[in-house]
């Protein structure tokens, strides 16, 4: 039976979408506070319970892109009600409803930046997980998710099987990134596991390393350095660095699995190199 809570109905929807997990429970939390916020059903909300539904947001000093994110699985939702479930409403969502946001330009290492920071990363498993960042581009999310059998030595390749966006793309190992994979893999306890970076100390030892555990080392590590560093910054210094060793920027958005060629071109911003050429 279908549910009658058009929410839960939008969940399955997702679902059959194929969105991800967190995607999913992000839209869903969403649309249950705005749910939760309003005196009348979903249903029968107009622009002017959403304009109102904007000023308690910005009274609650959300940020600007939290409150685009709300407006926009908002939008999407009674998209869904007026083209899949046939409901005869406007969207009460308009352009009105999207703050300006600033532009900062992506954040990259310098070389010696670089260095400094590797140089406090001794750890085997930790090296491998940061250099598939900083050399191959991945997204902490898919080095957490990272198995065995996507790793192909012999071709110094990779495959990404389901990331942002539900893509698959294929990258390949710099000299020093495969080194330090083969290294880790060597010490690699025996285990079970398909996941590649295990956690190696405590009650949870042998089971998946998180991807907050990730970020967690990573805050070590800068720290240790006295570097503001993220894992996101590796990857922005990867596509930067192929940018200035004269890549196109259609082969830099192959490799870091952007959608949209509008997103790999803000590194255009952050290389001075070529300009200075």
């Amino acid at each position: 039976m279908e549910p009658t809570d058009p929410i839960a109905r939008y969940r399955r929807f997702l679902k059959r979408r194929n969105y991800s997990a967190h995607t999913v429970n992000n839209y869903i939390n969403i649309l249950d506070h705005f749910s939760g916020w309003l005196q009348i059903p979903i249903e029968e909300a107009t622009n002017k319970e959403t304009d109102a539904y904007m000023e308690h947001l910005l009274r609650d000093r959300k940020k600007p892109k939290t409150i685009n994110c709300h407006f926009g699985c908002i939008h999407a939702f009674y998209n869904y009600l007026i083209e899949d479930e046939r409901m005869s409403l406007i969207n009460p969502v308009n352009k009105n409803h999207r703050l300006r946001l600033p532009k900062p330009l992506p954040k990259h290492l310098r070389d010696e930046q670089v260095a400094a920071l590797f140089r406090e990363i001794r750890d085997t498993r930790d090296r491998a997980m940061f250099m598939l960042m900083l050399r191959c581009g991945l997204r902490v999310e898919e080095v957490a998710r990272l198995t065995a059998d996507a790793i192909e030595f012999r071709t110094k390749q990779l495959y990404v099987f389901n990331g942002k966006g539900g893509k698959d793309r294929v990258v390949y190992l710099s000299e020093d990134a495969l080194s330090a994979l083969q290294a880790y893999m060597q010490k690699r306890r025996r285990s079970k596991e398909k996941r590649v970076f295990l956690v190696q100390k405590g009650p949870l030892r042998g089971k998946p390393l998180s991807v907050r555990g990730i970020q967690k080392r990573i805050e070590y590590y800068a720290q240790k350095a006295e570097l503001q560093v993220s894992c996101h910054h590796l990857r922005h210094t990867m596509a930067t660095q192929l940018l200035n060793a004269d890549a196109d920027l259609v082969t830099i958005q192959d490799l870091l699995g952007h959608s949209k060629i509008t997103t790999t071109q803000c590194y255009c911003r952050v290389s001075n190199l070529k300009v200075q050429r």
